[in-house]
């Protein structure tokens, strides 16, 4: 699931590596365009968040809605994935977009999907290649295998069984309901648990060590159903891969998460503490 940029410069010598630069920014739509122009890992091809690896903003869904799978399934045959290839995503190191990618990628059935560790800082860092030259690629056919199995939807959410387990990923403040710059409603989803999805990262961006996560995580049962959510289906993929890292097996993301929540006028939203400890 990660791979040491120790490791990926040697991959870049393989026939069966694609390298995927899905940097961004939330607040600026064109940062990852502009910082992949400026420099990238050579051999990366671009996936812009918004327009590659979420669908269009609808009344439902959320503001990163899942994308359309024809169109994303075409879009990863024109940058060379077939379905065989070993994937390795990066960010900027310690983001939420990496863990998008690989979710989405693991999702249309794609098992061979790697995060770099510390992304392209820790590659900059280590004063390793950096081109500005857009990678090569042969087109390719890629059919996609869905795991609906990976999600759930709000209508699941809100019939959840008792014993399942909601993650809310977003930070706690807006957890609490005591600000929220995004949305027009505050709070979090009633049953909701807060684990913010930044503290599975260190400081330098690399995902913390198998026993400081297991620590973190010490109260999740793994025998039950845990739904990973946060605004809109991004940042709890940061969640997802590290529970996924700890080998849980029952982690399902709710891709529309508080933005597709609150979209049902009728929907109830909480800003009491569900403490998690």
């Amino acid at each position: 699931m990660l791979v040491e940029k120790e490791m990926l410069i040697n991959w870049l010598k393989a026939d069966d590596l694609v390298v995927i630069d899905v940097r961004a920014d939330l607040q600026d739509e064109t940062y990852g365009q502009y910082v992949y122009e400026k420099g990238h890992i050579p051999r990366a091809q671009f996936l812009d968040l918004e327009i590659d690896l979420s669908g269009p903003v609808q009344k439902h869904g959320g503001n990163h809605p899942l994308p359309p799978l024809e169109i994303f399934s075409k879009k990863l045959g024109t940058i060379g994935i077939s379905g065989d290839e070993r994937v390795v995503v990066y960010d900027e190191g310690g983001g939420m977009f990496a863990p998008r990618a690989w979710f989405l990628l693991r999702y249309v059935g794609l098992t061979k999907v790697y995060i770099l560790n510390g992304g392209f800082k820790a590659w900059e860092k280590a004063q390793y290649p950096i081109t500005t030259k857009q990678g090569e690629v042969t087109a390719k056919v890629f059919t996609p295998r869905i795991n609906d199995a990976e999600i759930v939807t709000m209508e699941e959410v809100k019939n959840r069984k008792d014993s399942s387990i909601l993650i809310d990923s977003r930070a706690p403040e807006r957890y609490r309901g005591e600000v929220e710059p995004l949305y027009a409603r505050a709070g979090h989803i009633p049953g909701a648990v807060n684990y913010f999805w930044e503290e599975v990262f260190t400081k330098d961006g690399l995902l913390k060590g198998v026993d400081k996560l297991k620590n973190h995580f010490n109260d999740l049962p793994r025998d039950k159903e845990i739904i990973v959510s946060c605004g809109s289906g991004v940042s709890a993929c940061a969640n997802l891969f590290a529970l996924r890292k700890l080998g849980y097996q029952q982690v399902k993301l709710y891709a529309g998460s508080f933005s597709d929540w609150i979209s049902y006028a009728d929907n109830p939203i909480d800003s009491k503490q569900k403490l998690n400890d």
